[in-house]
């Protein structure tokens, strides 16, 4: 069985154990995250929509930690100018593994 849910904008298709590296939410350590933003699900071969989620689907989740991904460079330059212009960012995330999912029958 495996679900796509929505988090933060973003599609994730997630399964039980999985664990998935999301934008950053605020919650601490150790909690467990309700997500009932579930798009579709598959379940013994049959797949549901839903119209926009699937009504009375959840999915559990235990935050792992916190941390920041690998430093992204942006390098802007114009041809045959002096114009160079180096910036970087370290996106943060967060990581959690997938618990339960719930499914309304």
């Amino acid at each position: 069985m495996y679900v796509v849910m929505d988090i933060g904008g973003k599609q994730y298709k997630v399964q039980e154990g999985d664990v998935v590296f999301i934008d950053k939410i605020t919650a601490e350590e150790g909690d467990v995250i309700t997500f009932d933003k579930v798009l579709a699900v598959s379940q013994e071969g049959l797949i549901t929509f839903g119209k926009p989620t699937v009504a009375g689907a959840t999915v559990e989740a235990k935050v792992l930690g916190h941390g920041k991904h690998k430093k992204i460079i942006v390098f802007k330059y114009k041809p045959k100018k002096t114009y160079r212009k180096t910036q970087g960012h370290r996106q943060p995330f967060t990581k959690i593994q997938i618990d339960k999912i719930n499914v309304a029958v």
